[in-house]
């Protein structure tokens, strides 16, 4: 069986991590102390503790209420450089190769920060993160996808920053936050411009609300990818005998290989299932659809992408094929061009499975 260690060690790629929910509780600490903003406890191991429970409740709002603490630590342009530098080291030391932080720029404009500051300061923080990661001998490539809130009046501001930003490390785009009564359909105008500006964008759906808010992620906002996307398999029933039978939908999303970023952790602590063995992931996977695995928010959840993996090879029987298909999986779905992509397949990815097999063999 493949243990943490082992795990570290393989390359893993992150297509879906908050940056706002990332933080190390250290740097939330000193931050909030220089905004003025008070939290439940400044010592940083009580901290992290409280996140994780306070974001394990069973329910997406307390989930997200935790939020309001990390905002509250990126709200200058320096803050926000030491969040993103942070995470590109943070997720290069777990063997991460290739990671997309996403966040909503509207909301670190407390201090009096532009929309396009905000993006800029998250583009240092990753350049210097990257260097430095680079030295060190742990190489990574990171990206940023911006955000809009979709709970917030609809706009193109923040779609315009992905295209005004798109060479200089802005990836895409998505919408996030609250799903019930928020419906993709709501940025359809930000979609269409975006498709037009040749622009990929992600959109949460299948999470807090059900099949339906993927067919308007898929069918009217033909999203790229799904964040979470895990309650498709409310459209999938199954016969006498126990044989799978898929939805309409659920058939169009498996046979259109759409990327679903599956956080199986985040989703335990928001509700979809009790345990990872009742987890929706174990279902898409043996059926085939295009599940990559994911944090969502290292820090409410205590989780790394290791751990992820290390809770999908004890609790379903998760084997080194596996690890590395969900990682191809994800590199493939990448907002990244193409070259990129086939590189870090081609140069790392394959190359360190193969040899670690060859490693346990002998």
């Amino acid at each position: 069986m493949l243990s943490i260690d082992d795990l570290r060690g393989l390359p893993k790629v992150a297509l879906h991590d908050h940056l706002d929910g990332g933080l190390r509780p250290q740097t939330v600490i000193e931050h909030c102390a220089a905004n003025g903003h008070e939290l439940p406890t400044t010592d940083p191991e009580e901290l992290r503790r409280w996140f994780f429970e306070a974001a394990d409740s069973g329910t997406l709002v307390r989930y997200l209420e935790t939020f309001d603490h990390t905002v509250a630590a990126m709200q200058t342009a320096e803050q926000i450089k030491r969040v993103a530098h942070e995470f590109v080291l943070d997720q290069a030391l777990d063997g991460v190769v290739y990671a997309e932080a996403r966040y909503a720029p509207e909301q670190h404009l407390g201090q009096g920060l532009t929309l396009g500051e905000v993006v800029e300061a998250v583009r240092d923080g990753l350049d210097s993160g990257m260097a430095e990661a680079e030295a060190s001998g742990h190489a990574i490539v990171a990206r940023q996808l911006v955000t809009s809130m979709r709970h917030g009046e609809p706009t193109l501001a923040i779609a315009e920053l992905a295209v005004e930003y798109r060479d200089q490390g802005v990836a895409g785009f998505d919408i996030a936050g609250a799903e019930d009564g928020f419906p993709p359909s709501r940025f359809r105008e930000a979609f269409e411009y975006l498709r037009r500006a040749s622009v990929f964008y992600t959109i949460h759906a299948g999470e807090a609300s059900g099949p339906e808010s993927m067919w308007e992620a898929i069918q009217l906002c033909h999203a790229n990818r799904i964040g979470h996307g895990v309650r498709i398999v409310e459209d999938i029933t199954r016969d006498e005998q126990g044989r799978a039978r898929l939805g309409r939908l659920a058939s169009y999303v498996r046979d259109a290989q759409i990327p679903l970023e599956v956080a199986p952790s985040s989703n335990l602590q928001t509700g979809i299932a009790d345990t990872i063995a009742e987890h929706p992931v174990g279902t898409l996977w043996k059926l085939g659809f295009n599940v990559t695995i994911n944090c969502d928010n290292r820090l409410q959840s205590a989780t790394t992408m290791s751990r992820e993996f290390e809770r999908l090879v004890t609790d379903l029987g998760w084997g080194i094929d596996d690890v590395e298909r969900a990682t191809l999986n994800a590199m493939n779905a990448a907002f990244l061009p193409h070259d990129e992509r086939v590189a870090l397949i081609q140069g790392i990815i394959k190359p360190s499975y193969t040899a670690f097999r060859a490693g346990w063999d002998s």
